[in-house]
């Protein structure tokens, strides 16, 4: 295995060779770097992508801090490089190595993946094998590195079953502690991995999916999934922090320029809104707000660490945050003088209040973005988003007359029972915004519209529905390209039918399709978060007709009102019946309120109440419900093999 000075003497014959080499050297200010030697664990956490975009990762800069703070142990950081380093470090024998002492990745005691989307699975599989890891989990030994992953992926870990050696379900703050000790336990003597993945096994909101397997039925769906050894637990639960850990403010400064150049400060995690299609805010559940002081104190601890000139006050749901505007005129006065540019990222169109738009003008950035994600009440009712247009008219023509000349509005099609005529909508609303801002702040406005496409995603409401065929995809697109790219200062984006039905396989998949992500990574596929057709049809189809797959059994099959899903073993503690009711009522255009105004027992409570006794005053903001909707029954009704068609 090379060391790190023979790794650095073979970089300085290939960097000025590739674009951006900066992305590869290290050496960042507020990186931390540990004695090898003086520390028991040693882990590399990975964002499986290029630099550019996964050192902005706020999971990774949180789990990076929580580690670095034990005397005991060190993290460093890995990238996926890009194509053209990727070559020339295989031609030269340079095995992926971390930025902070430039060892290579198999050097270390654990290697942690993140995980947010299911696009990054191939690049997980090319970066272990350019570590010189196996890539299959059964491949590996006591010599090398157990791999973990999590991420809002691991909510159904099943594609990726073969090559990782456990999953964190969950918030990863305590966990990796709890994993990082088992770790040292075992290294203190001669231990054999399998023991090591056992007690890996028992710490809750651990899952090691070599001690499961999954039986399927005729039809080829599952039947169940059960554990093979007694010390796997039969459901895990996903681990829940009771109290959000202080937010890191050292934040590393890249190199380069990179996607996100600013501070980042998680105001609130959980959101209560219940959209439908949203897995995040499923699986993020309960809501934990920080209180405006620590949020402030952090963000200057931040600037002053790092110089840089924007701040973003990051959650789900930012205006829903309990005390916005006291959060607002804080970092006003904190900042006054200084040059700081302050971003809520995620506002809700019903929560932004004229006086929030009044107090972010003192610190303007270049645009503001908001999310209607469909634009007939038709479809906002089925999708649990319901907010008449008159109010997105209202709230996008006073964030012009502010003075904003640009707003952004995403929208997503595919939704379950969407029309031609819902598609149209969104044309016609667009119109009316840019129309009134003209109105409002003269001919220079601008409208960014950002059209996406819905994927039915597990542990939502949706996850009984099928993703829309490509032809559906293309005649919805060519309507909007068709009326909004008229109007010059109209911008359209959208995504390709192909990197959305690459999604639904994904993160629709079961343990068969590890083989089918296996072979297309070495058919070629990676990067796939990049869009590439040519890639579907040269690597991903040929992948799924050579293990006997059909890509439409995992897109655009309705599923049975009592199949059971591939991650029916992994709950994130909302219950599926919970989430089967929500299905039922998008069915008849239902809408269910906030529930911070109403619970509806999604299962999130029980969990809360436990944690909220062993974790006494920890700052929960979850409600106090004295009486929920009551629940009939905790099991789904099996009405038949007839699913029933959102709109029928």
């Amino acid at each position: 295995m090379l060391t790190p000075e023979q790794i650095e003497t073979k970089l300085d014959r290939i960097l000025l060779k590739v674009q951006k080499p900066g992305r590869y050297v290290g050496g960042e200010l507020n990186s931390t770097v540990k004695d090898w030697d003086k520390v028991q664990t040693r882990v590399a956490f990975i964002f499986p992508d290029i630099y550019d975009i996964g050192i902005s990762n706020v999971g990774i800069k949180i789990l990076y801090d929580q580690v670095n703070q034990r005397d005991d142990s060190l993290a460093e950081r890995a990238y996926a490089p890009w194509v053209d380093m990727e070559t020339l470090m295989r031609k030269h024998g340079i095995p992926l190595y971390t930025l902070e002492s430039k060892r290579p990745l198999a050097c270390f005691d654990l290697i942690g993946f993140t995980l947010p989307y299911e696009t990054l699975y191939t690049n997980t599989l090319n970066i272990l094998d350019l570590a010189g890891i196996p890539v299959r989990s059964a491949d590996r030994d006591e010599t090398h590195p157990i791999i973990i992953a999590g991420g809002h992926s691991a909510t159904n870990p099943e594609p990726m079953h073969a090559f990782i050696d456990a999953f964190t379900i969950g918030e990863g703050e305590e966990v990796i502690h709890d994993i990082i000790n088992i770790v040292q336990t075992f290294k203190r003597s001669m231990f054999k991995r399998y023991d090591l993945l056992v007690a890996l096994a028992k710490i809750p909101g651990v899952y090691v999916p070599q001690f499961y397997e999954t039986t399927y039925l005729e039809d080829r769906t599952v039947a169940y999934t059960q554990p093979t050894i007694p010390e796997a637990p039969n459901i895990i639960n996903k681990r829940i922090v009771g109290k959000l850990p202080p937010p890191p403010v050292k934040f590393i400064v890249p190199n380069i320029e990179v996607v996100h150049n600013r501070v980042s400060v998680e105001i609130m995690r959980g959101c209560t809104r219940g959209c439908r299609f949203c897995q995040a805010g499923m699986i993020t559940r309960p809501v934990r707000e920080r209180s405006v002081q620590e949020v402030v104190d952090a963000a200057d601890q931040a600037v002053r660490a790092t110089g840089f000139e924007e701040l973003a006050l990051m959650s789900l749901s930012s205006s829903d945050y309990t005390y916005v505007n006291e959060l607002v005129d804080a970092i006003s006065k904190r900042f006054e003088g200084r040059k700081l540019t302050v971003s809520l990222p995620s506002l809700r169109i019903e929560s932004v209040s004229v006086d929030l738009m009044d107090k972010l003008k003192q610190h303007r950035s270049g645009g503001f973005t908001l999310a209607p994600e469909a634009a007939s009440e038709r479809m906002r009712r089925i999708i649990n988003k319901f907010i008449p247009d008159e109010e997105i008219i209202n709230t996008t023509r006073d964030i012009y007359s502010r003075g904003w000349k640009t707003i952004k509005l995403y929208f997503m099609i595919g939704h379950p029972s969407e029309t031609i005529e819902d598609v149209q909508a969104i044309v016609d609303l667009c119109k009316r915004v840019i129309d009134e801002g003209r109105k409002a702040a003269g001919w220079k406005v601008k409208l960014n519209v950002g059209v996406s496409t819905f994927v039915p995603k597990p542990q939502t409401p949706f996850q009984w529905v099928s993703c829309d065929t490509r032809d559906s995809i293309l005649e919805k697109q060519a309507l909007l390209k068709r009326q909004l790219l008229k109007d010059k200062n109209i911008k359209l984006s959208w995504t390709k039918p192909e990197d959305t039905l690459l999604e639904a396989w994904l993160t629709r998949g079961d343990r068969r399709m590890a083989e089918v992500i296996y072979s297309a990574w070495k058919n070629g596929a990676k990067f796939d978060a990049w869009g590439n057709e040519a890639k579907i049809q040269d690597a991903w189809l040929p992948a799924f007709e050579e293990h006997g797959l059909d890509p439409a059994f995992y897109t655009h099959r309705q599923r049975r009102t009592d199949e059971v899903f591939p991650w029916e073993h992994i709950t994130a503690a909302v219950r599926k019946n919970f989430l089967f009711q929500d299905f039922r009522q998008s069915l008849e255009g239902q809408i269910r309120v906030d529930c911070r105004l109403n619970c509806f027992a999604c299962g999130i409570l029980p969990t809360f109440a436990n944690l909220r006794r062993e974790n006494p005053g920890k700052g929960w903001k979850c409600p106090d419900v004295k009486s929920p909707v009551t629940v009939t029954t905790n099991q789904l009704p099996v009405i038949s093999d007839q699913v029933p068609v959102v709109g029928d």
